[in-house]
């Protein structure tokens, strides 16, 4: 039986994927060979030795020791795009609130209580209007930072309601090559999209590089009037920096999905309480996806959607026995273990070997089954971090 430790509500969609006979799962789970979980935060959370895997049903993992949990051989799941139909709506929601003056005109309305005459209140209100009237973002330009699988469906959704798109993104895959629209500018750089654009909508990662990527020197080259949006992480923007530009008027107005106290209060800033992935159908996808991610690695050896280890999948030869083991990211090794299964006379029908940074993984499918001799050689073997047999 394969074990899975659970964090926070996963949705039973998600759960169902283990099959009942194969897994026991749940939040108490002894000797655990996976953790599934949201946002529980597992720095310092003990490491079971048994600890194969973690799933995160989600796009960020700033809540998971990456690196540490890599060097133990431990693989690191999140779920890139399972998520992004729940944060593109709620960034087109972002934008028409800061277009029109939805809020305040929804507030003036239930300021008016006092009123029990309908043609008075009626009168009010045409009187008043003018004040809430705002603009059509058709024949704006938004542009994206961050073209990735939440960013395309933005691209795509903004082109269908008549902008003008202009994208930045300077670590751009192959595969968001592809899904990117061609009616997308690409921009050279952060400044050329934000002294273009009408709106700015931030969609990268929280990482060292893009810690607080809109900054004073930044934001003094935005478009004047500009909507800054930002439902990617709040260590993207330096919140000083945000208050400061929308005092002097240069910032327009700020969309957020990161309220900090800072920031409460402002004529100029429309908070949300980080609900961009909380709809019922996102929490599904993306359980559904870490749990299949989960299976298909523990099962296989195959890893999708890992965040420290490298993209890898392989067929299973009919009749063989599978090894699968992480290594230091240096030469020599895959060499060593082939001449360990040589010695002991096992032979390799098929393999895949393939590295990210520091890290590598190999699937090894062999004739027969390798005996623990074998496999005890291959553990020991130098710059060797993990091994099993499947």
């Amino acid at each position: 039986m394969y074990k899975v430790r659970t964090y926070n509500k996963i949705s039973v969609k998600g759960l169902d994927r283990f099959p009942r006979q194969a897994y026991e799962v749940g939040s108490d789970i002894a000797h655990p060979d996976a953790f599934l979980l949201r946002s529980q935060k597992l720095q310092g959370i003990d490491v079971p030795a048994s600890l194969l895997a973690v799933a995160r049903a989600g796009a960020g993992v700033n809540n998971v020791p990456v690196a540490e949990y890599g060097k133990q051989g431990i693989v690191v799941f999140n779920t890139p795009g399972a998520n992004a139909n729940a944060v593109k709506e709620l960034v087109m929601a972002g934008m028409l609130l800061s277009a029109r003056g939805i809020v305040d005109g929804m507030n003036f309305v239930q300021s008016l209580g006092d009123l029990k005459d309908a043609a008075e209140m009626s009168a009010r209100l045409e009187k008043e209007k003018s004040r809430f009237a705002g603009h059509e973002i058709s024949g704006k330009t938004l542009g994206i930072v961050g073209l990735g699988a939440i960013g395309s469906m933005v691209a795509d959704m903004a082109l269908a309601m008549g902008m003008q798109v202009v994208g930045f993104d300077p670590v751009l895959s192959i595969d968001a090559a592809w899904r990117l629209s061609n009616e997308v500018s690409r921009m050279e750089n952060l400044q050329s999209l934000l002294a273009r654009s009408d709106y700015v909508s931030l969609h990268v990662p929280a990482v060292d590089a893009t810690r607080h990527m809109l900054n004073s020197d930044t934001l003094a080259v935005i478009k004047e009037g500009a909507v800054l949006l930002n439902f990617a992480r709040d260590a993207i923007v330096d919140s000083a920096a945000i208050l400061r530009s929308l005092d002097s008027g240069r910032l327009g107005k700020y969309v957020c999905d990161f309220p900090e106290p800072t920031l409460l209060g402002h004529p100029k800033i429309i908070a949300m309480p980080h609900i961009g992935a909380s709809t019922e159908e996102s929490e599904e996808n993306c359980a559904v996806m870490a749990a299949n991610q989960l299976v298909d690695y523990l099962e296989n050896g195959n890893i999708v959607n890992s965040v420290n280890f490298p993209k890898i999948s392989m067929e299973r030869s009919p009749g063989t026995s599978r090894i699968t083991f992480a290594n230091e990211n240096v030469s020599g090794v895959l060499g060593h273990v082939l001449s360990v299964l040589a010695d002991n006379k096992v032979n390799v029908v098929d393999m895949m070997n393939k590295s990210r940074g520091e890290l590598a993984f190999n699937i090894v499918d062999v004739e027969r089954e390798p005996g623990d001799a074998v496999i005890d050689a291959i553990k020991t073997s130098a710059h060797v971090i993990r091994v099993r047999v499947i």
